[in-house]
């Protein structure tokens, strides 16, 4: 089913800009305009997108964020039922990844109604593509535990996989997790990218050792993207040259 069909009661997952507002597609705009309702996960930040493109915004937008995620998923089926249309946005990137959105997308999928998603910005294929780094495949692992034992099994987990390692990290906690992950994974190259795509974008370079040190102390502002590359050729273990996963 594409959006240009009319009359299905349909839940859009709307991607939204990570940062610079015009990183937003037409496709995009004509459905924040067209839906019925539009559940936000903050509607502050969504209705800043309607008045920077000077849209119309839909006649009803209700909050769906992480504390009354339950209760959101119901108003949107209700909407559904009654045959109307209904989208969906998180504050940056695409509704369910790290983000709410997922149970919302679940329930309605079990209801039996049509889940459309769009495709849009997203800082995890944007960190990849800035970081310089070689990805024949990537592992996403959101944001991190909290606690310094559950990160450390965290990268042991991810330690041998030919793949690069990409995941969002708290600004207050940059050294401390370059440090561990130095530590867990070795002296890895790795990217820190600070603020995508918006005024005071910026992204760090270099071996995770010096990484750590630069990072060390340091306060940051802004949201932070972490890419570390995949182990050398020779440190993956295992590795089957015909395989899915084989390094070029």
């Amino acid at each position: 089913m594409t959006d240009t069909e009319e009359n299905v009661p349909t839940l859009y997952l709307i991607p939204t800009p990570i940062g610079n507002l015009e990183d937003i597609s037409l496709r995009a705009m004509r459905i924040l305009q067209s839906v019925d309702a539009l559940a936000c996960e903050d509607t502050r930040h969504t209705r800043k997108i309607f008045e920077r493109h000077s849209l119309a915004s839909p006649p009803i937008i209700f909050a769906c964020h992480a504390h009354n995620e339950d209760r959101a998923v119901g108003r949107i089926l209700s909407f559904l039922r009654e045959g109307k249309s209904v989208g969906l946005t998180s504050d940056a990137g695409a509704p369910g990844v790290s983000d709410p959105g997922q149970r919302a997308a679940a329930a309605v999928i079990e209801a039996g109604y049509e889940v459309v998603s769009l495709p849009g910005p997203s800082a995890v294929i944007t960190a990849l593509t800035v970081s310089g780094i070689p990805v024949p495949a990537f592992s996403f692992l959101g944001f991190l535990p909290r606690r310094p034992g559950r990160q450390r099994k965290m990268f042991s987990a991810f330690a041998d996989a030919p793949t690069a390692i990409v995941f969002f990290e708290s600004p207050f906690r940059v050294g401390k997790i370059l440090k561990i992950a130095y530590e867990v994974l070795g002296n890895r190259q790795a990217a820190v990218c600070i603020e995508l795509t918006k005024k005071f974008e910026n992204v760090h370079r270099g071996q995770l050792s010096e990484l750590a040190e630069q990072f060390a102390g340091q306060k940051i502002k802004g949201e932070v993207t972490i890419v570390i590359a995949p182990p050398a050729r020779e440190e993956v273990k295992g590795e089957d040259d015909d395989g899915p996963f084989a390094m070029p």
